[in-house]
């Protein structure tokens, strides 16, 4: 196998950091600020979009793009370094127009929507005009099984009427954000995975109210986690995408490409990680040591390297599946990065933070976010426990038809 990127990714990872050290990293503090001040989307955010888009670094993470779309065309396995440059900065990816969940949204409207929703949602989604969500979690039920949702989505002559709750759903207070994607069901009768739909719900359709943005962990996001309610919210029949009954299937298709590009962000956030708390460790002394001369912050630089090595070559082989076997086929690759990638993360950060000190959990690091985040990921697009509980079906099943075969292995007890 070859390990080595390629001089186009080469050139492509140059470029990318080159615009973070130059346009991204020097605004860190102001964004910050602005966001602390209630000022949002920030002032300068529109200006480096822009920027980033003349120099052809944008959407870089949708591989069939098409000749009329704006964007480089990459496949996953080429995505991947440039997001981990992202993923060092939390909000950069925007930046690049390359942020979640606008990024899964876009995929599935390149996927699945008609002609008529690809000029009105995903022109602008792809050139960075408006901003979208994906209302699919709700507080009732166990949402990481997707039968269970509840949200109705009920057929009224050329109409569908949507009633339900949502939680956590990403970027809806973004003032941007015009669009929800809303899965619910058509047809509670139907076999438990044909009961799903999905329909696109402008952000200011009457009946929709945004009850709140909740903080994850104390941390406020001003894109927003927010608990959202549908009464009687009523859209074209039009507005349906794919057809009545597709949802489950959508969900899938939408989640695999979603789940690796966090985990592709995660392992630039825990190399930053790394880094900082190998400079920490040779800028600080305790007990007339520098802290790296100390065999417990030594031994967590070590297994921090071998651990973002395994995540990361793990990553990569999640992408180079998806581009050459696709996601489906993937999808037990995908269930073990993300079961994995976020526990990397906050473990890396955790040691880094306890390397800082006080100053770790700070503001003055961006660790403390990072760790926040990490351990947000563990729900995200799935918790850790329905991936494992996937991951050992799948080993199960790829064993049953060779049970037993191993048995000349074991050892047999001793007569007496």
């Amino acid at each position: 196998m070859d390990f080595a990127y390629t001089p186009k990714v080469q050139e492509l990872r140059r470029r990318v950091q080159s615009f973070m050290d130059e346009h991204i990293v020097p605004r860190i503090r102001q964004y910050d600020e602005e966001v602390a001040r209630g000022c949002f989307p920030v002032s300068f955010l529109e200006d480096l979009k822009a920027l980033a888009k003349s120099e052809g670094l944008w959407n870089l993470f949708l591989p069939h793009l098409r000749d009329d779309e704006p964007g480089t065309r990459l496949s996953n396995l080429e995505y991947a370094p440039l997001a981990e440059i992202m993923g060092r900065v939390m909000w950069s990816s925007e930046v690049f127009n390359c942020n979640a969940p606008d990024t899964g949204n876009m995929e599935l409207l390149h996927m699945f929507a008609s002609d008529e929703q690809r000029r009105q949602w995903l022109e602008p989604l792809l050139h960075g005009q408006i901003r979208s969500a994906f209302a699919m979690t709700e507080p009732d039920v166990a949402s990481s099984d997707a039968t269970n949702i509840t949200t109705g989505i009920r057929r009224d002559g050329d109409q569908y009427v949507i009633n339900g709750r949502k939680w956590f759903i990403t970027n809806a207070a973004h003032p941007n954000c015009r669009l929800l994607i809303v899965m619910g069901k058509t047809d509670p009768e139907a076999p438990a995975h044909r009961q799903q739909s999905m329909i696109l719900v402008p952000r200011d359709t009457q009946g929709v109210e945004v009850v709140r943005n909740i903080d994850i962990m104390n941390h406020h996001a001003p894109e927003g986690h927010c608990e959202i309610v549908f009464r009687n919210v009523r859209v074209p029949a039009s507005n349906l995408l794919g057809e009545e009954g597709s949802g489950f299937a959508l969900a899938q298709a939408r989640l695999g490409p979603g789940r690796i590009h966090h985990c592709m962000r995660s392992i630039g956030a825990a190399e930053l990680a790394l880094e900082l708390m190998i400079d920490r460790s040779q800028e600080r002394k305790t007990f007339g040591k520098y802290l790296h001369m100390h065999g417990t912050v030594s031994e967590w630089i070590a297994r921090s390297r071998i651990e973002i090595d395994q995540a990361r070559l793990l990553v990569l082989k999640a992408a180079w599946m998806i581009d050459t076997v696709g996601a489906k086929e993937a999808r037990q690759e995908i269930s073990m990065i993300k079961a994995l990638v976020p526990s990397v993360l906050a473990t890396v950060c955790d040691r880094a933070m306890q390397t800082f000190g006080a100053m770790g959990i700070s503001p003055d690091t961006p660790l403390a976010n990072h760790w926040i985040w990490a351990r947000a990921l563990r729900y995200a697009d799935g918790p850790d426990e329905v991936h494992l509980r996937s991951i050992a079906a799948a080993e199960i099943k790829r064993r049953q038809p060779m049970q037993g075969a191993s048995a000349a292995y074991l050892t047999p007890p001793a007569r007496l």
